[in-house]
């Protein structure tokens, strides 16, 4: 598993692959989790693994799907080896509190996964802010 866990880690640059943000920024590593949970019969092989900060980890789990709350439908969530991060999230500087980084759902998956992941919890928002300020994380200002 470590040298599948070192491609991982290059592969992903040194970002979680769900909220993107920086391995670097952290002293406490991050993970590298299984997409499709072994408790699933997902596979410890590349193609179902994925680096994840320790609240994506958590928060994730063994989830496969959650609930898109514009719609109210169970959906697929994200899944970084099968689909473009850019194609479902936006993260934005928040108009109504512009010391917050949002991630904006731009689809059912990316809806769904920003919920079950509390992407957008009030301290992860703070924390994108700040590493933005540092330059060490991309948002598009609105």
């Amino acid at each position: 598993m470590n040298e599948l866990a070192g491609e991982v880690r290059r592969r992903a640059s040194g970002r979680c692959e769900y909220c993107r943000l920086p391995q670097s920024a952290f002293k406490r590593p991050f993970h590298v989790k299984h997409i499709v949970a072994r408790q699933h019969g997902g596979p410890s092989r590349l193609d179902n693994l994925a680096l994840a900060c320790w609240n994506c980890n958590l928060k994730k789990g063994p989830n496969l799907s959650g609930i898109d709350p514009k719609t109210g439908q169970a959906t697929a969530l994200f899944n970084p080896r099968n689909d473009e991060w850019t194609e479902h999230f936006s993260p934005v500087i928040d108009a109504l509190n512009p010391r917050c980084v949002v991630i904006h759902g731009l689809t059912p998956v990316g809806r769904a996964t920003a919920q079950v992941l509390g992407l957008n919890d009030e301290m992860r928002q703070q924390i994108r802010y700040e590493l933005w300020i540092e330059g060490l994380y991309q948002a598009a200002t609105v």
